[in-house]
This record gives C-alpha cells, sequence and structure tokens, in this order.
C-alpha cells in the first residue's frame, strides 16, 4: 500500500514538471517584411488660397445725377468700352452744343488770324477757351455714358434705372478674370527655393477632378512676422473661364527634389497616446529592433523617411502587433 502511494506522488509530480516546461515556451512571431528603398523624392507643398479676380473696377460717375438707362446685369459678362449705364444728358447736350458752337468760330478766329486780320491775343484767347470747354466736354461724356475699362464679369448692380445716384455706392462692380489670380502663403523655410516664373499646379473644390496650372508673377518681399509666411502671387489663365473669384482652391509648389529613404506605410506604427511613429528591422540573427524615426511626405502606399532608418534596411510590415524590441520573428 505505502509502495502504491509513492508511486502515484512520483508520477504526479512528473506531471506537473512536464506541464510547466510546456507553459514557458516561447512562441515565434510570423512577420512579413519589405526593403527600405532610397530614391528622389518631389517636394511639392500644397497651400489653401482663394481664388481672386486679376482686376476689379468701381464704376460710377464722378458726381450724383439721374440714372437714365440700365445696359447690363450681374453675371454679364462685358468687354473694354462697352456702355454699361447712361446718366440724364442734359448738361452734356448743352455743353455739346457749346462745344460745336466755339468749333465754328475756333475755325473762322484761324482763317481771320491767318489774314492778319484778328490779332494773337485774341486768337490765342478764343483757342484756349476751345480747347478748356471741349476737355470739360470729354470728361462729361465719360461721367454720362458710363464704359466698362475692362472684359470681364458684371459682380454687383447698385441701381436701377430712374434712380438718383448719390455716390453711396458703384454704380456697378465688373471683375476681370481672364486670368485670375491667387495670393499663397508660403513658409519662410522655402523663401530661397521660389522664383517669379515658377509653374504651379492647382485644384478647386468647385471642379472636382480637374487640375489647372499657374505661374508665379511676383513674390511679395517681406514675411509676415506673426505667421512666418510670405506671400506669392501666381496667375491662372482661365481661358475658358472656369474659375470664378471667391472659389476656394489648393496650389501645389513643387520645391525641387530630394534624395529620401522610402518604406511602405504598413511599416510604420504609431505609439498610443503619443505622436511618435516606429518601425521595427529586421537583424541578422533574426530579432527585430525597435526604431522611432521622423516621417516626411506620404506618397500614395509609402512614406518619406526623414531620420532614424538607413538604406537597405529590412521592415517589418505585418505582424507587428506582437513584437517588442529584441524578439526573434519567423519571416514568411
Amino acid at each position: 500500500m505505502i509502495a502504491a502511494l509513492a508511486i502515484a506522488a512520483a508520477s504526479c509530480g512528473n506531471s506537473s514538471q512536464n506541464t510547466g516546461a510546456a507553459s514557458t515556451e516561447e512562441v515565434v512571431p510570423n512577420v512579413e517584411v519589405a526593403k527600405a528603398a532610397v530614391r528622389d523624392v518631389p517636394m511639392e507643398v500644397s497651400y489653401a488660397s482663394t481664388v481672386q479676380a486679376w482686376a476689379v473696377n468701381n464704376i460710377m460717375p464722378q458726381q450724383g445725377g439721374r440714372i437714365r438707362k440700365i445696359n447690363v446685369e450681374v453675371g454679364d459678362y462685358v468687354v473694354k468700352g462697352q456702355v454699361l449705364a447712361e446718366m440724364d444728358r442734359l448738361q452734356l447736350d448743352q455743353l455739346e452744343l457749346q462745344v460745336k458752337n466755339d468749333e465754328i468760330e475756333y475755325e473762322r478766329l484761324k482763317s481771320l488770324y491767318a489774314e492778319g486780320a484778328v490779332s494773337q491775343s485774341d486768337f490765342e484767347a478764343a483757342e484756349l477757351g476751345y480747347k478748356v470747354r471741349k476737355s470739360n466736354l470729354d470728361n462729361l461724356r465719360e461721367n454720362t455714358i458710363l464704359r466698362s475699362p475692362i472684359n470681364g464679369f458684371v459682380s454687383a448692380r447698385n441701381f436701377d434705372a430712374g434712380d438718383m445716384f448719390g455716390m453711396s455706392a458703384p454704380l456697378f462692380v465688373v471683375q476681370q478674370v481672364l486670368p485670375v489670380k491667387l495670393l499663397v502663403g508660403i513658409s519662410e523655410s522655402e523663401y530661397t527655393k521660389i522664383k517669379k516664373g515658377d509653374n504651379v499646379k492647382l485644384t478647386v473644390d468647385a471642379i472636382p477632378g480637374r487640375e489647372f496650372t499657374g505661374k508665379v508673377e511676383r513674390l511679395y518681399p517681406t514675411i509676415d512676422p506673426a505667421t512666418h509666411t510670405f506671400k506669392a502671387e501666381v496667375s491662372v489663365a482661365n481661358s475658358d473661364k472656369a474659375l470664378r473669384p471667391g472659389m476656394y482652391a489648393r496650389v501645389t509648389v513643387n520645391f525641387g527634389t530630394r534624395r529620401s529613404v522610402i518604406v511602405p506605410d504598413r511599416a510604420l506604427v504609431k505609439q498610443e497616446g503619443t505622436g511618435t511613429r516606429f518601425i521595427f528591422a529586421l537583424q541578422a540573427d533574426g530579432t527585430v529592433s525597435y526604431l522611432p524615426v521622423t516621417i516626411g511626405r506620404h506618397i500614395g502606399a509609402e512614406y518619406e523617411i526623414l531620420s532614424g532608418l538607413e538604406e537597405g534596411a529590412t521592415v517589418v510590415v505585418k505582424g507587428q502587433a506582437l513584437l517588442r524590441d529584441g524578439v526573434k520573428v519567423n519571416v514568411l
């Protein structure tokens, strides 16, 4: 009986030791890997901006008066020299008659002066009076028959025919859209990387799927101390008038290229609770190393690595959840 109990106890002890050995056996994680490549990366940066008219004209006469006729409406496209409105013509008609009479008198005196029948002082006084009234006529005509000084769209009409214009607001606002322009706030760190004449690309939310090309027309010479940006003025030909003032735009500027390490975006892991990004790199002994990295641009399904990873490194792209620094892995 005693011998049987001893055998049973020994059997239980061996069973317990075997169980303990099995529980300490570690599982080797399976991972997938990829090579870190090096190549030239275009340094493209996108900036938010707003489309603006190339020129905006507020059209109004120099003095108040009755509006006799309105020829255009908001949304109309007008050309340079087109008559937009006419003010009351009473003063204009009177001055036109007076200038016509002055012209006849001037030509008469000119002939008499040539014959020596009129003194030089009388002739010069008549000539001066005629030219002054003719100049006044030209000015009054410009302020009675209102013409557009540019090609563009009528974006505002503030009065109706028959209204008494009182200088409180312009009769019309005309905006030129051939071309349009955008003011882009660019980081001061890029000040030496952009120059007049550089091409840029832009898209607008109002016209999805279409890309436009613009050109840097001028660079503002000062840096905003609050935002540490400077202004670049970009022009876009807009030959089909698709872009309109006020549209929200994204302007992409290419500052050249730089040679960088590139990895699949699946290789990057974000540390919870922080902004730290890290990568597990495969070592020669089959283990992985934890490497914090600094990332640059996201290019399709890849990330640019600015620091923390060397060219040619083998990085884990799948299976990172079970990994820690120094763990041995099985590469699939």
